[in-house]
């Protein structure tokens, strides 16, 4: 990996809305700030202008809460309408405790609230994740090579919390053109030993680099990372998720 690791943000990116093409938006934003892509580029896209360019939004007033979403959401002041797209969303309850509500989506991704969030968008409306992100990822990264004409990797990144520690870092939803995960097993560490288990999230890590310019309140949704020497991969993002025959805490 090269010692001289780069990442640029993205700005000019308008409020996204259904229908828009995110490849287009950030073409015309490289151009406005007369940035040129290279060979093997990494484009981080935050979650949220995904979502809303595939139409992943539920307007609130449109949703029956149930009445298992009214019994929780009631002793925590939660709005059960937004309970309820959660729990809709939601192919597995992992905990519903204090008001925090941890699930599995239809992904394999175990996350608060599913990943449900009002969070920049218009009041009374939240954004769901996108339905295939590796499939989005994918179809961004394919527009963005044809137009620029280099060989580029894209991460659909969201924020996540984590287990046993505090604040929030993002990671990688999707994945296209990188191999998510640098296995380490089988080399060697600095003194010559082996090593066995170390397998890094290199989707992950650089998703989590890239919100250091991709604030949710700095309004830049796209980030540039350049000086990563991956390898080159259309496996997505399944391999970041462990089969649950490994969870040790399923």
């Amino acid at each position: 990996m090269s010692a001289d690791v780069r990442i640029t943000p993205l700005t000019g990116i308008p409020d996204v809305v259904e229908g828009d093409d995110i490849g287009s938006l950030i073409l015309a934003a490289m151009d406005a700030l007369k940035l040129e892509a290279r060979d093997l580029d990494v484009i981080v896209i935050a979650q949220k202008i995904v979502s809303k360019a595939e139409g992943r939004v539920v307007r609130l007033d449109s949703v029956t809460p149930s009445a298992l979403a009214i019994q929780w959401a009631s002793p925590y002041g939660k709005d059960a309408r937004m309970v309820e797209v959660v729990l809709r969303e939601s192919k597995r309850i992992v905990r519903m405790d204090r008001g925090i509500l941890i699930s599995e989506t239809s992904h394999g991704f175990i996350c608060a609230n599913a990943g449900v969030d009002a969070s920049n968008v218009a009041p009374d409306f939240v954004t769901l994740l996108p339905a295939d992100p590796d499939a989005s990822a994918r179809r961004i990264r394919d527009a963005l090579e044809q137009k620029l004409s280099v060989r580029l990797a894209v991460i659909i990144s969201d924020t996540f919390g984590r287990p046993w520690r505090e604040g929030l870092v993002n990671v990688a939803l999707g994945v296209a053109g990188l191999a998510p995960i640098v296995d380490l097993r089988g080399k060697q560490d600095w003194y010559g030993q082996p090593l066995r288990v170390t397998a890094i999230a290199l989707a992950d890590e650089l998703a989590s680099a890239a919100e250091l310019v991709m604030r949710k309140d700095s309004g830049i949704p796209v980030a540039i990372i350049r000086g990563i020497n991956y390898q080159p991969s259309e496996s997505g993002s399944r391999p970041l998720i462990r089969a649950p025959e490994l969870d040790l805490f399923r």
